[in-house]
């Protein structure tokens, strides 16, 4: 909370500051309400710009503006993620994982392995995640949201054009959670800062940002056997959750980050009235230092098998990134924007030392190693155009040199039916090594050490997809993928049936695995009535018991809205209903932070129905739900992953408040 308040008081000067060079401006300048500015004797009125002149920009340098809608697209936003989770499903706690219903392979546009814990990476803000923006008056956004037990989230923003060329963003993102169950505590910071700055000549732009996020988390590894039974048994002395017997409260992993990241270019030909293009070279940066750590007091062999240290351990990982991208870009305006590049990217995934191993006691060691470093030299190039109402995109980028092969290629066509319907079709063609935790890992446990990068094969992902938009019809996003060469976690032969140790390691199909997804979405109005209504397919062919999908998944909202109080109140009062087929849900293995494939326990099949009363005046969204309010009446059948509840019925408030100086 501290954090918070020292953010806020900053947030006020900085606001304060901004209204006060506003205010004494001379002239008639564009600022925001009935603030006034006093000229001599003269009293000047100042009309606040239009809300299309408050803009945000991605680091695609795509531009959207400033939204204080009440919509229910805001309504699936209010979480700690602060995005819409369809085909996510939360854990009990706040800032705990999410387990995936829905898989979306088309996500995969990168030639390099990803990083450790990905579980936790929902909550930790990527490079492309980081916000630009261009304001006309200064913009504070404040967000808070109730927790479980003992805590709060929040998320204070603020933004200030200090000139017409240079604006200044800071933000923080806190959460703590004591969570309903035993040692499930959940703390975490997410820190970022931009600057956006242009040169008087409009020729220099240059685009920047620091991040520093710390996300800790209590484990216990889920219910015992006896909890489960307690659980399941819905004895009323055991409503209480904490109340329940858990696997151990002596955990808890970190993933901590910083990121500098950089990105500006030079215009060497400008567009005028005698110049159709302009010539663009820049060069970007990013250098980001990860750890992440797993460590107990004491470990427990009954659950994760064989340990080295039976005292206090703990398993630390390091990932550092730095990446050096020069590009040079033709936007031109009948050819449309093109652009190459180069890549020089440094990595270095490593342990504190080597491991060495003899598992066989046959004298033959296994040697773990304690590092993959190295440098990928790659280059690539996109192309982007509008012809009519035809849209063309398309990137590539190939690793030339590095221990990495690796290529990703996109390409989508995108068609203007109409003003309100558009019609898009893509193909994503990817290869790249597994994530760094499938090549490598140490762990205090005997069983989670392994060394696969000599033996791994590049996971190859082709998807071809397609989407209509087109809110009067329907909104239809189908996709058909192929995955060589998956790099999944799951359970060990032998410990898949030896319950309850949960030995977990990386695997490797040399099948292919086919995915198919159809998503179909409709609103359907009547008056201040509406439905929200989307629907999922999904099927996998190829192996078995590789990747576990849900038939079916859904989302129906069926709410009312309306204008009361002279139109000064905007109301919004409705129902969330969510359910997805019962199948083999992926289990959640705490040393690594990661899911994995279980085929032993099917789960799904319950319903989850939320009750929302949501209100806006003026600028401020105010937000009640009755979370998963039928849980008293359906039966203690609702799991995130095995022997992990879902969260019980609970009240829970949220506030999103915009301020325009």
């Amino acid at each position: 909370m501290k954090y918070f308040l020292y953010i806020l008081f900053l947030l006020c000067t900085l606001s304060s500051f901004g209204q006060f060079q506003r205010l004494g401006r001379s002239g008639g300048g564009n600022t925001g309400g009935n603030n006034q500015s006093f000229t001599g004797n003269k009293i000047a009125k100042f009309t606040r710009p239009p809300i299309d002149d408050y803009k945000i920009i991605s680091k695609e340098r795509d531009t959207i503006t400033v939204d204080t809608s009440l919509t229910i697209a805001k309504e699936y936003k209010l979480n700690h993620l602060r995005k819409d989770r369809y085909g996510l499903l939360p854990f009990a706690n706040t800032g705990q994982g999410h387990n995936t219903l829905i898989h979306n392979f088309e996500s995969r546009q990168s030639s390099l392995p990803g990083s450790f814990a990905q579980s936790r990476h929902l909550n930790y803000f990527k490079k492309e995640d980081i916000k630009y923006y261009h304001v006309p008056t200064p913009v504070t956004e404040l967000f808070f949201r109730s927790a479980f037990q003992q805590g709060q989230q929040v998320d204070a923003f603020f933004t200030i054009n200090t000139s017409p060329r240079f604006n200044f963003s800071i933000a923080f993102k806190g959460l703590r959670s004591l969570g309903n169950y035993q040692n499930a505590l959940t703390s975490t910071r997410n820190f970022r800062s931009s600057i956006n700055y242009r040169t008087k000549n409009d020729r220099y732009h240059v685009k920047a940002h620091w991040t520093s996020q710390n996300l800790v988390n209590q484990e216990n590894g889920g219910l015992t056997q006896e909890g489960l039974e307690n659980f399941l048994s819905e004895n009323p002395d055991f409503n209480d959750r904490a109340t329940l017997s858990v696997n151990f409260e002596n955990a808890e992993n970190t993933l901590d980050g910083i990121r500098v990241f950089l990105n500006h270019h030079y215009v060497l030909n400008k567009r005028d009235s005698l110049n159709n293009y302009e010539l663009r070279v820049g060069h970007q940066f990013n250098s980001e230092n990860k750890f992440y750590d797993f460590n107990q007091t004491s470990a427990t062999p009954e659950i994760f098998g064989e340990a080295f240290e039976q005292g206090e351990f703990s398993d630390r990982t390091d990932h550092e990134e730095y990446n050096n991208q020069l590009f040079v870009t033709l936007d031109h305006d009948k050819l449309g924007v093109l652009s190459f590049q180069g890549n020089l990217t440094n990595y270095d995934y490593s342990y504190d030392s080597i491991l060495i191993l003899d598992e066989n006691n046959d004298g033959i060691d296994e040697v773990i190693p304690n590092a993959l470093s190295g440098d990928i030299f790659a280059v690539g190039g996109s192309y982007k155009n509008k012809i009519g109402k035809l849209d063309i995109n398309g990137d590539a980028q190939v690793n030339v040199t590095g221990n990495f092969d690796g290529f990703t290629i996109n390409g989508n066509v995108g068609y203007a039916i109409a003003e309100d319907k558009y019609l898009k079709g893509a193909i994503n063609v990817n290869s790249t090594a597994a994530n760094f935790n499938h090549l490598l890992n140490q762990s205090n446990y005997l069983n989670y050490n392994w060394f696969n990068a000599p033996n791994y094969e590049n996971v190859q992902t082709t998807t071809i997809s397609g989407q209509l938009k087109a809110p009067k019809w329907v909104n239809v996003d189908a996709s058909i993928s192929t995955i060589d060469n998956q790099a999944f976690f799951g359970l060990t032969a032998v410990d898949a049936l030896a319950q309850p140790i949960q030995s977990v390691q990386s695997f490797q199909t040399s099948e292919t695995l086919n995915h198919l997804k159809v998503t179909v979405n409709r609103e359907f109005k009547y008056g201040k009535l509406a439905l929200n209504s989307t629907v999922t397919f999904q099927q996998v062919g190829g192996p078995k018991g590789v990747l576990n999908v849900p038939d079916f998944v859904t989302r129906q909202s069926l709410y009312f809205t309306d204008k009361l109080f002279k139109k000064a109140l905007f109301l919004q009062v409705g129902f969330n209903f969510d359910y997805f087929t019962a199948f083999n849900l992926d289990g959640y293995d705490p040393v690594l932070a990661e899911f994995f494939t279980q085929n032993n326990e099917e789960i799904g099949g319950f319903p989850l129905l939320d009750f929302f009363v949501n209100m806006k005046v003026r600028q401020a969204r105010i937000f009640f739900k009755a979370e998963h309010f039928n849980s008293a009446f359906t039966g203690n059948t609702f799991f995130s992953a095995p022997g992990f509840p879902y969260r019980d019925f609970n009240v829970r408030f949220g506030l999103v408040w915009n301020f325009f100086l």
